[in-house]
């Protein structure tokens, strides 16, 4: 197994990696809307905190040799489903391009820090 790390996406807040690489699969640590390069969280509604969360996991992906299109499944936790769902699936979207991988959605209490989403993924090499 080998810990995956990159500058471009914030250090862990706890005991965890950013990512694993076993073998051909790459598992993320879920990603919140933390900007790596202050480490603070800027961002106050949904969109621009969706679009910090995948701008950080695309920078995982990356630091892990891959891409969206190595993606084959993401979970993604919603604080306000009811509220935030549509503006999150568009930015979703917009960063995923063409990929479709199999997804999970759900509304979630509370997140880290207060956020309002947060994504993990799982990646084929």
């Amino acid at each position: 197994m080998e810990t995956i790390y990159t500058k471009n996406a914030p250090d862990a807040i706890g005991p965890y990696s950013q990512a694993i690489k076993a073998g051909n699969m790459v598992f993320t640590s879920g990603q919140i809307a933390i900007n790596p390069a202050t480490g603070n969280i800027e961002a106050t509604d949904i969109e621009s905190q969706s679009k910090q969360v995948m701008k950080n996991l695309t920078a995982v992906l990356e630091a892990a040799g891959c891409t969206w299109k190595n993606v084959v499944k993401t979970t993604c936790f919603l604080k306000d489903v009811a509220k935030d769902f549509s503006t999150f699936n568009t930015i979703y979207a917009e960063t995923l391009g063409d990929c479709k991988p199999a997804r999970s959605c759900v509304g979630v209490a509370e997140l880290p820090k207060g956020v309002l989403v947060e994504v993990e993924a799982i990646a084929v090499l």
